[in-house]
């Protein structure tokens, strides 16, 4: 059985840096950093996302704002970001199955169109002056309910959209997209809080679910690449997860992805205490250092979208310096350190976040890959509801630097684990030695090493 687009054979051992290591690569070399975007049926979906994802920087921002007015408390952000993924992490291997079984266009349009409703709901209540933090935290799992079909369903739409020789490209303009509106969706928050109110952000997120809409109704249904839908039978969740299980260049990843998710993504709690108690500013500086960490993690999907293929050391890598950032920003002593540190961190963040999604996406089977994704998604964004409330919790208790650092310490113990283990399962060792005058670390075949010990011997 193939294990995705350019596959040839079934998978063996990958690691860092042997040819196994290569998950997938890209079959068009020539490829463009802006390939797929040639492509029309996925330009429409591009433009429609780049409105809807600018409204959901807005709301993700008014949100946090929002309930750190209502309830002055970091745990309490962190129990709404909580609320907002739990229902991934309870029921998110259901949103791979129903993502396989049914036509992703049509499901797109239910998704799009709820998610749309759930942002005019709670700018109704803002607007009316009668929200109140339980309301915020009902809206927030409901929108997780949704997003629990709409992840796994737009994420393996990317495949029908642009076919298998384009999948890495769109997935890296994917986040390129999404991290774009993070510059302008953050600042345009920050101004209308500050000038008419949560309401009205609130208000736009919500109107702003037209455009994908609408770039779905235009689209050329004959275009797409056609993918066999899964009928429906029993067992469906246990063949998935025993297709990863005995896949390492599927688990390990996807457990590289949890501890990340868990612990080292929770910039709304970390990014909203250090703006409040350890810099004393408002909602326009917690924008500010949103837009920095965008600028980083814009760069880093063009840079990955560059790239001819997806190697699992770029994301042991990547994770890695991730936790080595957050430790140095955590520990910053300055504002205008710790705000520059912001974009090299969304850099590392999104290199990890995109590659990860990439190299799963092409190393799976078509047919299983809403399943896979779906389980890659309960583990990066379902993790949230575990982590948030701990991290919440540690910042409140012993301050924004402790529980910063805490996050980064976590992702890097981690990277360093899983990189091992990759290493040790593909036969691989540890090599320290020095290179034209510099030192050198790298992995190695185990008998490479064997043979040039055996030449310093002889």
């Amino acid at each position: 059985m193939s294990t995705g687009p350019g596959a040839t054979s079934a998978p063996g051992p990958n690691t860092p840096d042997s040819p196994a290591a290569v998950t997938a690569t890209a079959q068009s070399a020539k490829s463009s950093t802006f390939s797929s975007l040639r492509i029309r049926n996925y330009r429409l979906f591009a433009s429609g996302a780049i409105v809807s994802n600018t409204g959901t920087w807005m709301s993700r921002i008014t949100q946090d704002w929002l309930v750190l007015s209502l309830t002055g408390s970091s745990a309490a952000v962190g129990i709404t970001t909580a609320l907002q993924f739990l229902p991934m992490l309870l029921f998110g291997l259901y949103g791979g199955v129903i993502a396989d079984r049914y036509p992703k266009r049509r499901m797109l349009f239910f998704t799009q169109g709820a998610l749309g409703l759930c942002g005019l709901a709670l700018a109704v209540l803002t607007l009316s002056g009668e929200v109140q933090v339980g309301h915020v935290y009902l809206i927030a799992f409901l929108l997780g309910m949704v997003t629990v079909v709409d992840n796994p369903t737009r994420q393996t739409f990317v495949s029908e959209m642009v076919g298998p020789d384009q999948v890495r490209n769109a997935v890296s303009l994917n986040s390129a997209n999404f991290h774009s509106a993070r510059l302008i969706g953050p600042a345009v928050a920050g101004v209308l809080i500050s000038t008419v109110g949560s309401g009205w952000a609130f208000l736009i997120n919500g109107l702003a679910f037209l455009a994908p809409i609408t770039g779905l109704l235009l689209m050329r249904t004959g275009e797409l690449h056609k993918v066999e839908r899964v009928p429906r039978g029993k067992g469906q969740l246990r063949e998935g997860l025993h297709y990863v299980a005995s896949r390492p260049e599927l688990i390990w990843p996807i457990v590289l992805i949890g501890f990340v998710g868990t612990f080292g993504f929770n910039f709304p709690i970390w990014l909203t205490a250090f703006a409040d108690e350890v810099y004393h500013a408002g909602a326009g500086t917690y924008g500010f250092l949103n837009t920095l960490m965008a600028v980083g993690s814009v760069a880093g999907a063009l840079l990955t979208a560059r790239r001819g293929s997806v190697r699992l050391r770029i994301l042991v890598g990547a994770a890695l310096l991730f936790g080595v950032l957050e430790i140095a920003a955590a520990l910053s002593p300055s504002y205008w350190l710790f705000a520059l540190l912001m974009i090299p961190t969304g850099m590392a963040a999104l290199t990890v976040n995109t590659t990860a999604n990439a190299s799963i996406q092409m190393a799976t089977d078509p047919a299983m890959r809403g399943r896979v994704m779906s389980l890659f998604m309960m583990v990066f964004v379902g993790g949230t509801p575990l982590g948030a409330p701990i991290v919440g919790w540690i910042t409140d208790t012993f301050g924004a630097r402790i529980g910063f650092a805490f996050g980064g310490l976590i992702s890097l113990l981690a990277a360093a684990t899983v990189g091992l283990v990759l290493a040790r399962v593909g036969g691989l060792r540890l090599s320290v030695g020095w290179h034209h005058g510099h030192p050198r670390v790298r992995f190695v075949p185990r008998e490479e090493k064997r043979e040039r010990e055996l030449a310093t011997v002889a």
